[in-house]
């Protein structure tokens, strides 16, 4: 069986279009806002119906069922995993991992990049977003596979996210590899999240920037901060809480 796992509807919407064969799999998660406690699956999507503020049936049915499809996948399952380079869909993307991991069946494991855009194009983080069918067939045709390595590297990232610890993402965003190739780059822009000398995290400190030079507008400042950190990935949720908590302490 071909499974495409595919990080968020928007994709799903269009992927139909392309002909390509396989079922599909819908991430509506986003692991990079909000606690990931849990020492167990339960307890971790109690966590997260809690921090989403969705009631456990509700979260069940909207995201649990979707992860479950892998956690069911059959024998000699393939899994292609579309996912882009930011932090968003990335840390999405170890947590997966860290599920198929759990499988004992025959698998092989892809993963689908945004291949198409152009490297120094500021679009380049944005993603699958706007890819025309034929770019989609491309990125698939152009996959990276997943060598046992790279599984383990994607379980141990999702362990030391989960662990909020930040001296272990340093040493193995030294680890290179084709199926992480923005790897240091992504886990910087998470470390300077939480700087240690207790300053603000990096993504506060261009908020206040835009505050003060652009616009207090949150549409404004959604798009301006799309424009310099594009590498966070973060949709408008993510960007309202911390949008939230720099215009409160301003």
């Amino acid at each position: 069986m071909v499974y495409h796992i595919l990080n968020g509807d928007s994709l799903a919407y269009s992927f139909p279009d392309t002909g390509i064969a396989g079922d599909i799999i819908v991430v509506r998660e986003s692991l990079v806002d909000g606690t990931v406690r849990g020492d167990n699956l339960r307890d971790f999507w109690h966590s997260r119906a809690e921090y989403m503020e969705l009631t456990e049936e509700d979260y069940h049915k909207k995201v649990v069922q979707e992860f479950e499809k892998i956690l069911n996948a059959s024998d000699d399952a393939e899994f292609n995993l579309w996912f882009e380079y930011d932090l968003f869909c990335q840390v999405n993307m170890w947590f997966v991992i860290s599920l198929i991991n759990r499988l004992s069946i025959k698998k092989e494991v892809y993963a689908v990049y945004t291949s198409h855009l152009n490297r120094t194009s500021k679009q380049f983080w944005n993603g699958f977003g706007r890819a025309s069918t034929s770019e989609l067939r491309s990125c698939f045709a152009g996959r990276v596979p997943l060598e046992l390595t790279d599984l383990r590297l994607g379980q141990d990232l999702w362990k030391a996210y989960k662990g909020a610890d930040l001296e272990e993402l340093i040493r193995l965003a030294g680890h290179r590899s084709s199926s992480f190739p923005y790897l240091p780059e992504v886990i910087e822009a998470h470390v300077e999240r939480f700087p240690k000398d207790g300053t603000k995290g990096r993504p506060e400190r261009v908020i206040e920037d835009i505050l003060k030079n652009i616009s207090v507008d949150f549409h404004q400042v959604f798009k301006e901060f799309w424009q310099r950190e594009s590498i966070y990935g973060f949709g408008d949720v993510q960007l309202k809480h911390l949008y939230d908590k720099v215009i409160h302490h301003r």
